[in-house]
Order: structure tokens, then C-alpha cells, then sequence
């Protein structure tokens, strides 16, 4: 029996030890509740602390920055246009004690937090055109092509989208110093038309589109027909010119011809018969074939050449 005691009290003292102790790590902080109402100031620190057993609960919060992801909702912008935001935030606990007599846990902070940055993202969102949410700067856009001359120039902006979030940022900062916990960035993730507004606004990219596909078709005909047209005024004097070096060449050579034709003439009686001959016969071969009949007198020079080569 006294064994069974000692063990008994051995047991007894590790319950209490062990409820009456607790550790904080370098990632929570922490405070300690009696019957429901915190007890002394917030633990931040990591180590070993102490507590009054069964009494006394440790409420744990996170010391690391926390996620908020807002839900993508439809807004009316100042252009009175409907638009999908998406928007998503980080946050701290900076006050445990404040936290957890406001707020009690994480879950109803993440309500919070919906309420206070969905609706002073909307308030930014009415407040504001489409140009200030997707731009930040008044850029100058860089292109050289001449046919982009009147797209390049882009509407200014008033605001921009980096002075719409941190005025969200803070606002909302400004609505959250009594629940102990402080938003350390604000971003919106997505900016997008409605359904029903994305149709039209892609009908008109198209409309855009194609109106320059039509200038550069219409740009690329005329270079076309001036490259057509070059190129038969240059063919057209190529044909001209070739055809006068053609005449000029038959020119020189049919006067060669003649010039040789007149120097074997004139050189003696025979030659001249022979060329006299040598033309008749060509001028044969060229009016006669074999289906050709004539009829000749006997004093034809047709007929004189060949009375001579039949004797």
C-alpha cells in the first residue's frame, strides 16, 4: 500500500507539474486566462513560464504575420462601370490582450478584417476611375512605329492604383487600433471587367484591331502597286532598250553583210557569178518546196543558173 502511494503522489506531482507549467516558442505569444479573464500582461517572450494549475488556461495567439484573402466581389467604379476586385492583405497581432478581450480568436478576426477592407475597398473602388485602379504612373509609352502614333497617347491618371491601396491601407489601419491587431499591407490581386462588360470591351479591341490590320493591308496594297508598277516601267525600258541594241546589232550586221556581199562582188567575174548564183539558190530554198511548180521563161536568171548547171 505505501508503494501504491508513492506511485499515486509520483503521478499526482507530474499532473501538476506538468499543468502548471507551459512554453511559449519564438512563433506565439500568449496570455493567461482565470475563469475566463485574462490574468497579468501578455507573454511575449519565448521560455518556460508558470501558471496555477486546473485555474488558470494559456490562450495562444500568432506572433507571425497572418494571411488575409479577400472574396472577389462586383463594384461599381466612378465610371460607372461593374468590375471585379480581388484583393488580399497581411496583418500582425500586436496587442494579445486587446485581441483576444475584442476579437477572442483568429476566425472572428478574419471577419473583422472582411468587413473593414471589403468596404473600404469599395469606397476606393466608387470612388475611383478604372484607369487609377490598373495604372500607378503616367508613362510614356515607347514605340517608334509611325501607324501607332495615335494610340500612343494614353490618358493621365489622377491617383493610381499604389495611392488607392495604401489609402485603403490606411483607413482601414485607422479602424482596427482598439482590436490589437495593426494590417502591415494592403494589395489589390485582380482588377477585371463583369461578364456582361467583357463582351463589349472585346468587341471593341476587335473593331480596333481590325481597323489597323485594314490600314496595313490597305498601306501594303499601294506598296504593292508601286512595286508593280516600278517594276513594269523598269521591264517595259529593258524590252525598249534591248530591242534598239537587237536593231542596232542587225543594223551593223546586215551592213556587214552588204559591205562583204559588195567587196566579193566587185573582186572579179567569177566570184560575182558565184555569189549571183549562191543568192538565187537561197532565194529557191526560201520561195519553193517540194509541192512547188514554176514556169519559167528561158531568159530568167532562175532558169539561166540551172541551164548552166545541167551543161
Amino acid at each position: 500500500m505505501r508503494i501504491i502511494a508513492i506511485i499515486v503522489a509520483i503521478v499526482l506531482l507530474l499532473i501538476v507539474g506538468l499543468n502548471s507549467t507551459f512554453v511559449v516558442d519564438e512563433r506565439n505569444q500568449a496570455i493567461v486566462t482565470q475563469f475566463g479573464k485574462p490574468i497579468g500582461e501578455p507573454i511575449t517572450s519565448p521560455g518556460l513560464h508558470f501558471k496555477i494549475p486546473f485555474i488558470q488556461v494559456v490562450q495562444f495567439f500568432d506572433r507571425r504575420f497572418l494571411e488575409w484573402d479577400g472574396d472577389a466581389n462586383q463594384i461599381i467604379n466612378q465610371d460607372e462601370t461593374l468590375i471585379f476586385v480581388d484583393t488580399f492583405a497581411r496583418w500582425e497581432i500586436t496587442d494579445p490582450l486587446q485581441f483576444f478581450l475584442r476579437l477572442r480568436d483568429e476566425r472572428n478576426a478574419q471577419s473583422r478584417l472582411d468587413d473593414i477592407l471589403d468596404g473600404e475597398t469599395r469606397n476606393a473602388v466608387a470612388s475611383n476611375t478604372l484607369l487609377d485602379l490598373v495604372r500607378s504612373t503616367n508613362r510614356e509609352p515607347e514605340t517608334t512605329d509611325d501607324y501607332l502614333e495615335e494610340l500612343d497617347v494614353l490618358e493621365e491618371i489622377r491617383v493610381g492604383r499604389d495611392a488607392i491601396e495604401a489609402m485603403v491601407l490606411e483607413r482601414a489601419n485607422n479602424r482596427v487600433t482598439d482590436l490589437g491587431i495593426r494590417i502591415l499591407d494592403f494589395r489589390f490581386k485582380r482588377v477585371n471587367y463583369s461578364e456582361e462588360v467583357q463582351q463589349n470591351v472585346f468587341e471593341r479591341m476587335r473593331s480596333e484591331r481590325n481597323r489597323i490590320a485594314d490600314q496595313f493591308k490597305s498601306e501594303g496594297q499601294g506598296e504593292a502597286r508601286a512595286i508593280i508598277g516600278d517594276k513594269e516601267r523598269d521591264l517595259a525600258q529593258i524590252r525598249s532598250e534591248a530591242r534598239r541594241e537587237a536593231q542596232e546589232i542587225r543594223g551593223r550586221a546586215d551592213a556587214e553583210a552588204t559591205r562583204i556581199y559588195a567587196e566579193a562582188y566587185n573582186r572579179n567575174n567569177q566570184s560575182r557569178e558565184l555569189y549571183q548564183f549562191l543568192r538565187t539558190m537561197e532565194a529557191f530554198e526560201k520561195t519553193m518546196d517540194d509541192k512547188t511548180t514554176i514556169i519559167m521563161s528561158t531568159d530568167s536568171d532562175f532558169f539561166k543558173f540551172l541551164r548552166r548547171v545541167n551543161d
